[in-house]
């Protein structure tokens, strides 16, 4: 993986914009959604509207367009999500991505060139909705990036295979209705081996998992270097 992330490092001198190219990179702003975050108490995040009255306090005190973060944080986000508690009681809620919480509807930018691997609409109540994998070959590096919670739309016209260039509209953000019940953002994820995943791999894990998970899942800003 150290081969991996080295390579990451180099693929961009700067930074990279995932959404809407009119968006200015001065425009995104940091996040915090961890359970270490105090401002949280009164928000209850797990329901979309309550989340995104959060979202936007932080994005008119910061000035923002786009919030990001989340790589790694443990949160509560889930916390009302059954697909997240198992029945022994061992949780999923350390977050695996980096999110870009922003206006339904904002296109999403390819960072770099890759190919369709899979997608799929995971429809179910606290999962990514519609979602798209990407495969980068890269030399000897082959890795592959997940782009979740978005529009139905972004999955008109697709197949395996089809080939999206650095800075190519993929699609776009879904509405909570579709991304299945959060406020609207874009779930990033990089990932070196799928595991046979088509359309779909875990984006959160439990913290006995933290190790494989985070070899596996290289911090995301390594490529876009916000």
């Amino acid at each position: 993986m150290n081969t991996l992330v080295n390579h990451l490092k180099v693929l961009s001198k700067s930074g990279i914009a995932i959404l809407d190219s009119r968006i200015s990179m001065d425009s995104y702003v940091p996040m915090d959604l961890s359970i270490n975050n105090g401002s949280l108490k009164v928000f209850d995040i797990t329901d979309p509207v309550a989340c995104q009255v959060y979202i936007d306090e932080v994005l008119e005190q910061k000035k923002g367009k786009v919030a990001y973060g989340g790589y790694l944080e443990q949160r509560n986000l889930y916390a009302d999500k059954s697909n997240f508690n198992a029945a022994n009681g061992l949780k999923r809620d350390i977050h695996l991505g980096v999110d870009f919480w922003c206006d339904a509807h904002t296109e999403v930018i390819t960072p770099i060139d890759g190919v369709v691997h899979s997608f799929k609409n995971n429809a179910v109540s606290g999962d990514y909705g519609p979602t798209i994998v990407l495969r980068h070959d890269e030399g000897i590096h082959t890795f592959f990036s997940l782009y979740g919670h978005l529009s139905l739309a972004s999955l008109d016209d697709l197949f395996e295979g089809k080939v999206f260039k650095k800075g190519s509209v993929l699609g776009a953000l879904g509405t909570p209705d579709i991304n299945v019940n959060y406020a609207p953002h874009l779930h990033f994820q990089l990932i070196k081996d799928m595991q046979g995943y088509q359309g779909d791999y875990p984006g959160v894990c439990a913290a006995k998992d933290l190790d494989y998970f985070q070899n596996n899942c290289p911090n995301p800003n390594l490529l876009l270097n916000l």
